[in-house]
């Protein structure tokens, strides 16, 4: 199947309306029940289970979900709009999974074999071949109506953990979609209110997904829908082969967003974070690539870093607050998570699961996404940590595989940041994995100071300002201009000591050469800068050629960029490229081999601190030990 979007067409899926009308008015299914009684325990909603095996016992039973859902309030003919909602979405649901099913069939050999097999009876390697094909397009037509429903339905009480998978059956589709209907009508049946009935239909959904994933593995020829992306959206049901999405539809973003001028200093990371949230937009959905992927240049990991209380957290607010303006002027779907220390779990796997399914809701390619990982150095763990939990090892790995790892497409429409307090404890690899270098400082000059506090003071007093041009000095472009010039020379003094050496040897830099001759220096003084480390330099020397603000009028309605075709809007961004100078390489290359001597002095200066403190106490033992051998007290 094409690794593209498929989109199935309401003609497509119209056809299959009767099958799906008859499938929730009556079916007769065969079942093992095991052991469970019909009838519910009086005021429970729940069945009596026998403790006596019944072996492999089998009943037919009649299921008639209309009924089922109507029951819930016997007394009015009319259905409440959450049951109508339940009963349409399951109908619903089951003309998709056929119409699935459908495009299951035509991407495989399923298709051919059904026409050949209707002219005579197929033998030999083609039935055993058409059954297993048919086995696997029943199993699909079964996850997607588990999926369908799980996306579809809205729940917001508590979460239901007493509801059982289906008896799965997957002899034909419309077998698989008996016995899904069937464990619905299970699973509602005697729900006490509309709340309840909704959330036991939301908690069947995902024991269904569960129960098939288990035994995922038992069908062949599943190949041909594992890359499948399927979107409808005129239900904004979205279907990425067998990735699980997180069922519910996302709700407004509610989080305090900050504006550009409501932070003082930081001049560079905030520059870059405005350009981030113009980069972002410029995103093709129907081609699901951004031009600044393919121009170079673009941010899909960054990792910010400053001591506490420097405005990590307010720029984190700004990025997302832009971008989510700029998705609400444009239409386009906005998702932001931060992944926290919250979800690292006891169970083994489980955080491993929390941060992959935290990536995939973020890569979703039909939607904008930007996604944090606050306090990285406390989430994942350095590998070589062995006072670290398992689940921050897990979370490492999930990490690295994410934003660098073989199976990693970067496509344009999300970014991932990172943001610690201390990142020299951060895994030198994952942290490598970050594209761009944000050093999060705070205010630093006496203008910054002035700024910041008359900001925060308000406007409660009649206290004049003074001699000062007040947030003069946080003009972006001026301050940015000003904060690049200074990384023309190396600001940490391990990396001074090299570029001193490299101009004693061989002056200015002039050529190519002569920049890879610094950058084999750096290597050799600081052994963590790698082949990764000179990408993440040529990939921000890139993006500086972007070195430009992407005019503002281009977001301020949706079609005069952000709705344009792909190669228009590579074509406009092309006009405002420039070729970057050697200033702006020797700027980058100090930027980052600065955070890398950085991290480094801290990691040492950690070290030496513990060896130091380790000393100190080790010389008060011997004191107190010989204190007590005067006293005749030591033994």
């Amino acid at each position: 199947m094409d690794a593209g979007l498929t989109t199935i067409t309401e003609k497509d899926i119209e056809k299959h309306r009767a099958t799906a009308q008859s499938l929730v008015t009556r079916i007769i299914v065969l079942e093992d029940d095991g052991g469970r009684s019909a009838t519910a325990l009086a005021g429970t909603g729940r069945r009596f289970v026998s403790t006596v095996s019944t072996g492999g016992a089998r009943r037919t039973r009649e299921v008639e979900l209309g009924k089922t859902i109507a029951a819930l309030r016997p007394g009015d003919q009319l259905l409440s709009i959450p049951q109508h909602t339940l009963l349409f979405r399951a109908r619903r649901g089951l003309e998709v999974s056929l119409a699935i099913g459908d495009v299951f069939a035509q991407a495989s050999d399923l298709e051919s074999l059904q026409a050949r097999n209707l002219h005579a009876p197929l033998q030999g390697e083609d039935a055993a071949r058409y059954k297993k094909l048919l086995s696997a397009s029943a199993y699909v037509a079964a996850f997607a109506f588990a999926s369908y429903l799980l996306q579809l339905v809205d729940g917001e009480s508590e979460p239901v953990n007493d509801t059982v998978e289906p008896d799965f059956l997957f002899d034909t589709q419309q077998d698989a979609l008996k016995s899904m209907v069937s464990g619905l009508d299970r699973a509602i049946a005697g729900a006490k209110d509309e709340q309840e009935m909704t959330a036991r239909a939301r908690a069947f959904a995902r024991e269904a997904i569960e129960g098939l994933l288990a035994r995922k593995g038992r069908f062949d020829g599943l190949g041909a829908f594992e890359d499948a992306h399927i979107r409808l959206d005129a239900d904004d049901f979205t279907l990425d082969g067998f990735d699980v999405t997180p069922g519910q539809k996302r709700k407004p973003l509610s989080m305090t967003f900050k504006k550009p001028e409501d932070i003082v200093g930081n001049q560079i990371a905030k520059y870059q974070a405005m350009r981030l949230a113009k980069m972002i937009m410029a995103y093709d959905f129907d081609r699901q690539m951004n031009p600044f992927v393919e121009l170079g240049g673009f941010l899909f990991t960054f990792i910010g870093d400053g001591a506490p209380g420097t405005g990590k957290t307010m720029l984190i607010q700004m990025t997302a607050g832009l971008i989510n303006d700029y998705c609400q002027v444009a239409g386009y779907p906005f998702h932001y998570e931060n992944f926290g220390v919250d979800q690292i779990s006891s169970y083994q796997g489980k955080s491993g699961q929390n941060c992959r399914q935290f990536v995939n809701n973020i890569i979703n390619p039909r939607a904008i996404g930007f996604g944090t990982i606050d306090d990285i150095d406390q989430v994942a763990a350095k590998r070589s940590d062995d006072r670290a939990s398992a689940g921050q090892h897990e979370i490492t790995g999930v990490l690295m595989a994410a934003f660098a790892g073989a199976e990693t497409v970067v496509r344009g429409n999300c970014s991932f940041g990172m943001f610690s307090n201390y990142p020299e404890n951060v895994d030198d690899a994952l942290r490598q994995r970050a594209g761009a270098r944000w050093l999060v400082d705070g205010p630093q000059t006496r203008d910054d100071y002035i700024d910041i506090f008359v900001l925060l003071a308000g406007k409660n007093h009649k206290i004049p300002l003074g001699d000062h041009a007040l947030l003069q000095n946080q003009a972006i472009q001026k301050a940015v201009s000003v904060a690049y010039k200074e990384h023309a020379k190396p600001q940490e003094e391990g990396l001074r000591k090299v570029y001193d050496r490299f101009l004693d040897r061989f002056g200015e830099p002039k050529t190519m050469a002569d920049v890879g001759t610094y950058l084999h220096m750096i290597r050799e003084a600081e052994p963590r800068f790698t082949g990764r480390a000179i990408k993440n330099v040529t990939d921000a020397i890139k993006m500086r050629a972007m070195d430009f603000d992407l005019p503002d009028e281009w977001f301020e309605a949706p079609d005069a960029f952000m709705r344009k075709p792909y190669d228009e809007k590579k074509a406009m961004i092309e006009d405002l490229r420039g070729p970057f100078s050697m200033d702006m390489v020797m700027q980058e290359i100090n930027r980052y081999a600065d955070s890398e001597f950085r991290y480094s002095d801290r990691s040492d200066d950690t070290a030496v601190s513990k060896i130091v403190r380790d000393a100190k106490l080790r010389e008060r033992a011997i004191g107190e030990i010989e204190a007590l051998k005067a006293k005749g007290l030591w033994g």
